[in-house]
């Protein structure tokens, strides 16, 4: 079966297309581009590397940009989703969902509308077990923002590794957050990953941070080989 992965380049997403390249074709990328940084569908935070990433990973990508206006992101979904229907014929999406109901709810809804199948191999997976595997396994992966307490900004462009693993499992245990950000307490980039073919590469970035909220905004970076 053809698929096309929702992609944001954060670690659900690209786990999810490692996962769904072990059982499926995928075909293609598709990344919603979104005008609006608080979005309620879509990751922002550098997401102007995901055709990097793409090209990293040898893998198409079809960008789709919206304003990231409240329900009306949805028919901009729908469009993006269509086109890579006509473009790459797929026959189902890929999620890189974990625990949000408001976003797997809407993108089956347009699944179903489109009659392609909708598969989240991340949905309801043990957390500990999964954030464990992306360090096991080999991902890179960096916190590209945080919006909770109590993330400082030493957080902004740190590279998820046991140390970091430990703090954020102390952190889940007394603020009551989740362990991979599902509750939007940060977000991530993944720089590396085993099936990547080859890696990006950070040039220059520049974090913004105030009161518990702040971005890593990468401004330039590369693809290089491994």
């Amino acid at each position: 079966m053809k698929l096309g992965v929702l992609f944001s380049g954060g670690k659900d997403s690209v786990y999810a297309t490692y996962l769904a390249m072990q059982k499926e074709e995928v075909s293609c990328l598709i990344s919603l581009v979104s005008e609006n940084c608080e979005s309620y569908m879509f990751h922002t935070p550098n997401i102007h590397l995901t055709s990097l990433q793409a090209e990293a990973m040898g893998i198409p990508i079809l960008e789709y940009t919206t304003k990231g206006i409240e329900e009306e992101e949805l028919e901009d979904l729908k469009q993006a989703i269509s086109l890579a229907v006509e473009q790459y014929d797929i026959e189902g999406i890929v999620t890189g969902a974990v625990l949000s109901v408001y976003q797997a709810s809407r993108i089956q809804k347009i699944c179903d509308a489109l009659s392609l199948w909708c598969y989240n191999p991340l949905w309801h997976i043990d957390q500990d077990r999964y954030m464990q595997s992306l360090i096991d396994e080999g991902f890179e992966v960096i916190i590209s923002g945080v919006f909770s307490a109590p993330f400082d900004e030493t957080w902004l462009g740190r590279r998820i590794d046991n140390e970091a693993l430990r703090l954020l499992r102390l952190y889940a245990a007394k603020y009551s957050i989740t362990l991979t950000g599902e509750g939007g307490e940060l977000e991530t980039l993944v720089t590396d990953a085993p099936f990547f073919k080859k890696k990006i590469v950070v040039l220059t970035s520049e974090s913004v941070y105030a009161n518990y909220n702040g971005r890593y905004h990468i401004q330039t970076a590369e693809v290089r080989d491994k």
